[in-house]
């Protein structure tokens, strides 16, 4: 008896389980792409080296195009069309629309996603490359223009939006420590 080639998977995405009989060499990508119809997540490069299709699993940043669906399973997947609440737009998208941080749009869902996760990873104390002090009891760095275009390299624009980029994750990540969530510039 050959081995089966595929496999009978529940996927949490945003919240609501999927089950799909998928090949076992489908992309977590194609799966939301073709198969469930969420196409907010882009599909770039298909090598992982673009960040177009960033989306959050289990709360973290992962480029969709080289997780296996097969692997995703008993995962919690956001994807962008996942983040906001209702019609109230997550804060890292609404700054993003208030400071032009796209220009073709193509790669602002990845974007969106990834700049949620550094917020994140960010308030958590994790450094980066660029981080002075990485010492525990030192605490978050400041999250400086340098550290955000650090967190986001994996993140390409090609229209060059990285200015408002910046802008817009700096101004979400202030909000989100505030408190002040929504609140205009």
């Amino acid at each position: 008896m050959a081995p089966s080639t595929s496999s009978t998977v529940t996927l949490d995405i945003n919240g609501e389980k999927h089950t799909l009989s998928v090949d076992h060499r489908t992309t977590l990508l194609d799966a939301l792409r073709e198969r469930l119809d969420l196409t907010g997540t882009k599909k770039g490069c298909d090598q992982g080296q673009c960040g177009a299709c960033t989306v959050l699993v289990d709360g973290r940043r992962t480029v969709s195009c080289l997780q296996l669906a097969v692997a995703s399973q008993e995962r919690e997947i956001t994807t962008v069309e996942g983040v906001a609440e209702g019609e109230r737009l997550h804060p890292v998208q609404q700054a993003f629309l208030d400071l032009d941080g796209f220009q073709c749009g193509y790669c602002t869902p990845g974007q969106i996603c990834s700049a949620i996760a550094v917020i994140e990873e960010h308030a958590a104390g994790w450094p980066s490359a660029v981080t002075e002090d990485v010492r525990p009891e030192a605490g978050p760095p400041p999250l400086t223009p340098e550290e955000i275009r650090e967190r986001m390299s994996g993140n390409l624009c090609r229209c060059g939006a990285y200015v408002q980029i910046v802008q817009a994750v700096a101004r979400a990540a202030a909000e989100t420590r505030t408190g002040t969530e929504g609140a205009a510039a």
